[in-house]
Order: structure tokens, then sequence, then C-alpha cells
């Protein structure tokens, strides 16, 4: 027996009678784990790469998971998902899953109403954020997890708006001017 088959044989794990197919087998798996696997940043969904997402987001047992979301978003799913897990039937789970897609609402429950409700039923007023997609896709994705994040006998009913921001600019403030000179020259 030579010198390279005494060391191999004293650093092996398999018994002496080991066939020489179980011994190739070690010696082509000995070098995976010299492999660099960076655990902190495949973990991190800050950090992992976009392709890699859907995986960390299955890992978290995140409920739904679509192509067509933001990455923005993905990311923020993924780092809301045990958060959110947690506090599971409860109206703060409900903020927080909505708040999650880059939306905001006014959560109403049958309580806090002036005439006060049905028990156990909710009102949701949900305004998308001016950088999500204003998809009837993607408010049936928010409503979705809404139903899966509520209390399970709570009913809601839900209403839809758009938030959003901007100002006169030059446009809006010559307009005035555009339509009195219109409105002279017209006889």
């Amino acid at each position: 027996m030579s010198d390279s088959a005494a060391r191999d044989r004293a650093v092996s794990l398999l018994p002496p009678n080991a066939t020489d197919a179980e011994r190739a087998l070690e010696a082509t798996t000995a070098t995976a784990s010299d492999l660099p696997v960076p655990l902190r940043s495949l973990w991190n969904p800050d950090t992992c790469r976009a392709d890699l997402l859907p995986w960390l987001a299955w890992a978290l047992s995140l409920d739904a998971w679509q192509p067509y979301w933001p990455e923005r978003i993905k990311r923020q799913r993924i780092r809301d998902a045990i958060e959110i897990q947690r506090r599971k039937g409860t109206a703060k789970s409900v903020r927080d899953v909505v708040r999650s897609f880059g939306s905001s609402l006014a959560l109403r429950e049958w309580w806090q109403k002036a005439d006060q409700g049905e028990p156990h039923t909710f009102d949701v007023v949900l305004t998308l954020g001016a950088d999500v997609p204003n998809t009837a896709e993607f408010q049936q994705d928010i409503v979705d997890e809404i139903s899966r994040t509520k209390p399970v006998r709570s009913h809601f009913t839900f209403t839809a708006g758009l938030s959003a921001s901007g100002g006169i600019g030059i446009a809006g403030a010559a307009r005035p001017i555009i339509y009195r000179r219109l409105s002279a020259t017209a006889e």
C-alpha cells in the first residue's frame, strides 16, 4: 500500500471493507465542503441575490409570492414575514401585511363605528402607494393576504384608493392666461 493510500484511509470515515465505488464517491464529495456558502447573506432579505428571493420566501413560509411584484416589495414581504406570522389573526398583522406591499390602510372594526356594525366585521380602506403596481391583480394579491392574515371568524369590506401627490406647476399656472387669451380672441 502506498503512503498516499494509507493517508487517505487514515482520514476516511469509511470502513476497511468499503468498495471502490464508495471510496470514489467519498473522494468526489470531499471537496464539496470546501465551497464557500455565504449563509448570512443568503438568509438576509437585503443582501440575498434577487434570483434566490423566492427560495428565501419559501423557507420563511410566505403564503403567496408573485414574480411580477417589484423587487422592493418582495424584499419587504420577506423582511416582515416572521412578525406577520407571529401576530397572525390580529389587526396589527393585517396592517403589517398591507404595509409590506408598499401600501397603507385605514382599518375600522365593528365596535369602532358610530353605529356599531355586525360583530366580527371590519372595513378596510386601502391606499396604494405611488410606486406600487396599480393593477387589479396586485390589489387582489393584497386582499388575499388580508384574508389569510385576518382573524378566521372576521369578515371585511374592502375599498381601494390611490395616493397622489403633485403640484400645479408651470402648465397649471399658465392655464388661466391661455384661457383668457382664447376668450378674448374668439368673437
